[in-house]
């Protein structure tokens, strides 16, 4: 809604022209390109696991009836919050998936 010019009201004020607001780089967080992503899937090729991850990994190879749980609860531990044990949790579990499906691919 622009102004009025009127003096009460719900529209009173001075009649001026709103500017667009810029979208600012911390509006940006969660929207990841394909660059970004490229480039996160060549760290994790070149650097491998951390040694926090590569546990992760134990763990869910050793499976058990409560794994999923200390997955997430050893995340957490970590990383301090549930979102990102969560989001550990599963990041480990592709990975897992992956080498499995390159190994099944190589015999």
């Amino acid at each position: 809604m622009s102004s009025t010019g009127m003096k009460v009201g719900f529209d009173k004020g001075f009649p001026v022209e709103k500017l667009e607001k810029k979208v600012r780089p911390k509006h940006r967080k969660g929207t990841e390109n394909a660059k970004v992503r490229q480039v996160k899937e060549l760290v994790r090729e070149v650097g491998g696991l951390l040694p926090y991850e590569k546990r992760i990994l134990d763990m869910i190879k050793t499976g058990g009836a409560a794994a999923e749980k200390r997955i997430y609860k050893f995340a957490k531990a970590r990383l301090g919050t549930h979102k990102r044990a969560l989001r550990k949790r599963e990041d480990v579990k592709d990975v897992y998936g992956q080498m499995r499906a390159r190994a099944a691919m190589s015999h």
